[in-house]
């Protein structure tokens, strides 16, 4: 080959490497909370006790929440950072501290929420849309629900005996 010939080839290989790069810069917010979401769904270790949140703003990608175990902060982080077009991570999930007592609160509050017939339907579901979050006997619900009733019995469920206070944070679905 020719000298021109090998550089026009190293123009189009550089051009083919340069591409991808491109692409992933000029990806929108919204694709890339998308992919985050699909990531973070099909970690399987995620339960109804584990609340991830995902805010993305100019490719920079923020996890907050709260899991169960330090190795979920740490899996879920690994996975997100994997993909392609995050300008950024910042992973502010919390670690909920381990504790027996609230292991067993976990353990009342899915039973008394899942439990009622108002919640059965959600209790058969793959990922249950109530997350029920206990620090210290204190429990944030989180999630999705269908209307402002379900929202207020799932509140009520969760006074169970040892429980110190509920923060009521569920979402209506399409609000």
């Amino acid at each position: 080959p020719t000298m021109r010939t090998s550089t026009h080839l190293a123009a189009i290989l550089l051009t083919a490497l340069l591409v991808p790069c491109v692409a992933s810069a000029q990806i929108s917010d919204q694709i890339l909370a998308e992919r985050v979401s699909t990531s973070i769904h099909k970690y399987g270790r995620l339960t109804m006790f584990d609340d991830v949140t995902i805010t993305v703003k100019n490719r920079t990608v923020t996890l907050t929440g709260r899991v169960t175990t330090p190795l979920k902060h740490d899996e879920i982080g690994a996975r997100v950072a994997k993909i392609d077009g995050i300008r950024t991570l910042v992973n502010d999930i919390g670690v909920l501290p381990a504790s027996s007592l609230d292991d067993g609160l976990r353990r009342k509050l899915a039973g008394a929420i899942y439990g009622n017939a108002t919640f059965w339907r959600y209790s058969e579901m793959t990922e249950p849309p109530i997350h029920i979050i206990v620090e210290n006997a204190h429990v944030t619900l989180t999630g999705i629900v269908n209307d402002i009733g379900e929202k207020t019995l799932a509140a009520a469920l969760a006074q169970v005996n040892g429980v110190m206070s509920v923060k009521n944070e569920l979402r209506i679905y399409k609000e």
